[in-house]
């Protein structure tokens, strides 16, 4: 969503924030878009993803501009923890434990 880049917006909960989306889904009809996504750093995730969901209305007003479409879908945000479970997965994969058992089975 390029729109996110070049917006100014009044809510202080988007102003001058960095937001990645990092997917969309859109709904097999085209009249429903989910957005994952996630502020730079992680920081303040459910305010962030609260204050796009209610500037959702504007964006989509925006996007209507620039896509050719029959229907704008409406625009859902909700946040994108991948990248969280990502470093939980990989700190399992260093810890002690798993470490130990990897080595366990080598020596097998």
């Amino acid at each position: 969503m390029d729109i996110l880049a070049r917006e100014e917006f009044s809510d202080p909960d988007l102003a001058g924030k960095s937001i990645t989306v990092t997917e969309v889904r859109i709904s097999p009809d085209l009249k429903n878009a989910t957005g994952f996504c996630a502020p730079l750093g992680g920081d303040d995730m459910a305010k962030t993803v609260a204050a796009l969901n209610r500037a959702a209305g504007f964006l989509r007003g925006r996007l209507s501009r620039e896509i050719d479409m029959r229907y704008t879908p409406n625009l859902r945000f909700i946040a994108d923890d991948s990248y969280d479970e990502a470093r939980r997965i990989e700190q399992l994969l260093a810890s002690e434990r798993v470490r130990r058992d990897l080595v366990k089975r080598d020596e097998d």
